[in-house]
């Protein structure tokens, strides 16, 4: 599937157009960042008079005393943690053209024999948790794989049902409106531990957290821009803007590195905003 950039051409800059095409399934991966170049001050624009587009930013950096087993599925990527079972994180690029499509949900929850520590279906069965998505199925419903993929495992974690149903579900409808604006968008998600965070369900003894993040930037924009929330694991009423922040303080509390692949110029403009007004601008 082709992705198509449609980016504001003041961020083009004198670069030459490439002559080669690029889409899901020729680069193999997650997004279309593995048809860039790795010279990330000069990346390769693409084709259709598309922009910049700068290569592994669905990629974190954690500390390597953080199991982690990385594994990418169709329109995603996840590093999975073995001793929670649960992902660390979960990252996918998302285009506004993704945000519909003819892939219906599947609700086929299912376990992943290759990744070490993966629940079973029945881990979350009468356990009083939802199995909450960090890459939502509505995010991919430009592809059937994409579809069937975000219901294995690796992308769950317990959450609350009033926050599966309420704040976090709205978030996720406001992430698609942000891809539309800006034509593309990153998303990283996941949940977050505290040592107090003891309680464990299911016979893999999956671990519950007590919130989750999202971490979001349009790098493509115009005027270049991110935001990051973080919600507790239970009903979060009120604003959204409450549970706002910038990405530094996100990685602050996760102790992850976002965005290390772009020039940091740009991951400094993006990673120090913290206005929510900024960010949900209509443009």
């Amino acid at each position: 599937m082709n992705k198509l950039y449609l980016i504001p051409g003041a961020v083009l800059l004198a670069l030459a157009v490439s002559t080669n095409s690029c889409s899901r399934a020729d680069a193999g991966t997650t997004s279309a960042t593995a048809c860039a170049t790795d010279d990330l001050e000069n990346p390769r624009p693409f084709p259709h008079s598309a922009p910049l587009h700068y290569p592994d930013l669905d990629k974190v950096r954690i500390n390597d005393s953080i199991p982690s087993q990385e594994k990418d599925y169709e329109g995603f990527r996840v590093s999975f943690n073995k001793n929670n079972g649960t992902p660390n994180w979960v990252a996918w690029e998302l285009l506004g053209s993704e945000t519909d499509g003819p892939a219906k949900r599947s609700n086929k929850f299912r376990e992943d024999p290759d990744v070490e520590g993966c629940p079973t279906p029945a881990d979350y069965r009468r356990s009083g948790f939802d199995r909450g998505h960090l890459c939502p199925a509505a995010d991919q419903k430009w592809s059937e794989k994409a579809m069937d993929d975000c219901f294995i495992l690796t992308n769950i974690a317990p959450q609350n049902n009033s926050l599966n149903t309420g704040a976090w579900n709205t978030l996720e409808g406001k992430e698609r409106q942000w891809a539309k604006r800006d034509s593309a968008i990153i998303i990283v998600a996941g949940p977050i531990y505290e040592s107090a965070d003891t309680q464990r369900i299911g016979t893999t003894g999956v671990r519950v957290p007590g919130a989750f993040f999202k971490m979001l930037a349009a790098p493509y924009a115009e005027k270049p821009r991110g935001i990051a929330f973080v919600y507790p694991n239970m009903a979060s009423p009120g604003n959204m803007e409450n549970y706002a922040m910038s990405i530094r303080e996100l990685e602050q509390i996760t102790g992850y590195d976002f965005l290390y692949a772009l020039p940091d110029s740009i991951e400094d403009i993006i990673e120090s905003s913290a206005s929510f007004r900024e960010w949900n601008r209509r443009n």
